[in-house]
């Protein structure tokens, strides 16, 4: 009895519609749930353009409309979907959704509608830009050439990361990709500090992860002081779909603002795999037809849309570059699934982390062999360059001969020796959570160990030997370290005094 006056209520506010010839202007909601709505009426509505439900109590509450139908829209609903019954009015408002954008935002935590989340008061800005835009032409780029250094030596010398690149970082779950991310955040205002640089501006959006979890990382972001150059997008697990599926659009927004103003910005997706699985949900409820893995058909031009945005822009464009760090979580190792390979070919390089090596205690838990940066190394220091040859090839030979080590005594001195060397790169590549290096004493270590000064050591004490060296250099050789910084490169007088000073220390 009750759908039969609802029914009638919708049929009377439809037929009033058609007569008071209002249909461009103003709907009826047919149905609503889920975050989802379905709208008869707003033939004027344009995709992505926001719309103003009339909620229970007078209240007002936004939208965005997805669908456009032959008789009706189909819209997500940016608020309580609860608010909102069949028979609500809705009205459109002739603006796409725009989010505040501008320095103001730096420092904060806001929701992907640009609302402060912090408990800090509100956010003073006049600036607000479309969270859709059309990503830099190729007239507008200029190739990749200054480093972004994640503090991570593993990373920096074997897999680098160049401004303006896109980086994927991929592996299971709980094997340590937010904590490249985060240990990348710390580094860049690290760098600022010890180079009285313009800090790189960060940006981390958190897509449908615990509200837990993302205060402990703000919590760790304040506590090394790199909170006061990074902004925090949040759509967190207890938050709508409809919420989940903007949030990465937000942040590349907010990371716009900071490129266009000639400024370099950092922006990590955390993560990719949770934004499809809510885009799914949004599609299937808007009864779009589902593909491979119930995914709606234009996944890829989602996730592409996105990450092309990233870019170093060309002097005459200001310069500025916003490099992205994508994260997808894969199930059970599988790099072939439908998700991960779609964002594997839209970015130029994956940093790919292995539970087994995870769980043996190597951490960052790199495989080298599936690991790749197909822009970094033109941006790479060149010191770090010359070094980095040779420490990937002598870790990729060790990867092979692993198996072998186990036969030590059946085996040649050169396989012996390589298999000794192996050992301890793995060791030194080793490195703890929220410690990131400079790359001055990255270049110092990693030489030391690919030039054999840490052969005759035990491996056990490779750690330790590691931790007393960088103390000698930072006390006896600071200057040392400050001309490696400034020249980028081992000139022969920079490496004899490096040889000198690594001898002396190791001793």
């Amino acid at each position: 009895m009750q759908t039969d006056i609802i029914l009638d209520e919708i049929r009377k506010k439809i037929e009033n519609l058609a007569t008071t010839a209002s249909l461009e202007e103003t709907g009826v909601v047919t149905e609503v749930g889920d975050g989802v709505a379905k709208i008869y009426g707003l033939a004027s509505a344009k995709s992505l353009e926001m719309i103003e439900f009339e909620a229970i109590d007078n209240q007002k509450t936004l939208g965005m409309v997805l669908n456009l139908e032959k008789d009706s829209i189909g819209a997500i609903v940016l608020g309580d979907s609860n608010l909102i019954k069949a028979g609500s009015t809705v009205k459109t408002t002739g603006k796409v959704l725009e989010i505040p954008v501008g320095e103001n935002l730096i420092g904060r935590v806001v929701s992907p509608l640009g609302e402060p989340l912090d408990g800090k008061g509100s956010i003073q800005t006049n600036k607000t830009s479309p969270v859709e835009k059309v990503a830099p032409g190729v007239i507008t780029r200029e190739s990749v050439n200054a480093p972004l250094q994640t503090g991570i030596k593993a990373i920096d010398s074997m897999i680098p990361i160049g401004r303006g690149q896109r980086e994927l970082i991929i592996g299971d779950r709980g094997t340590g990709k937010t904590a490249i991310a985060i240990d990348t955040i710390i580094n860049q205002t690290n760098i600022a500090k010890s180079e009285n640089k313009k800090p790189v501006i960060s940006i981390y959006v958190a897509i449908g992860q615990k509200e837990s979890k993302v205060a402990r990382l703000v919590a760790t972001l304040e506590e090394t002081g790199a909170m006061e150059n990074t902004i925090v997008v949040v759509a967190g697990a207890s938050d709508s779909a409809a919420l989940a599926y903007l949030a990465p659009y937000a942040g590349a927004t907010i990371g716009e603002f900071f490129r266009d103003s000639g400024k370099d910005a950092l922006i990590v997706y955390d993560d990719l795999s949770k934004h499809a699985w809510a885009y799914r949900q949004i599609s299937l409820l808007l009864r779009r037809p589902p593909g491979r893995e119930a995914y709606p058909g234009d996944i890829f031009y989602l996730h592409s849309r996105l990450l092309e945005r990233a870019a170093k822009l060309n002097t005459e464009n200001g310069g500025g570059s916003l490099t992205a760090l994508p994260i997808i979580e894969t199930q059970a190792g599988d790099i072939s699934a439908y998700i991960p390979t779609n964002v594997i070919s839209i970015t130029d390089g994956q940093i790919f982390l292995e539970n087994d090596l995870f769980y043996k205690g190597i951490r960052p838990a790199l495989n080298i062999g599936l690991s790749v940066s197909r822009v970094g190394a033109a941006a790479q220091v060149k010191a770090m360059k010359k070094i980095a040859g040779k420490l990937k090839l002598e870790a990729a030979q060790y990867r092979e001969l692993e198996a072998f080590a186990q036969f030590a005594s059946d085996l040649d001195d050169t396989t012996k020796k390589q298999i000794e060397r192996g050992k301890r790169i793995t060791e030194i590549l080793k490195q703890s959570n929220n410690e990131p290096m400079p790359v001055a004493e990255q270049i110092a270590i990693l030489y030391a160990v690919t030039n054999g000064y840490f052969d005759n050591i035990e491996v056990g004490k490779i750690q330790n030997t590691e931790r007393n060296l960088l103390l000698g250099l930072r006390t006896n050789n600071k200057k040392l370290l400050d001309e490696i910084a400034q020249a980028g490169e081992l000139t022969e007088k920079i490496e004899e005094n490096l040889k000198n000073a690594i001898t002396e220390q190791v001793k």
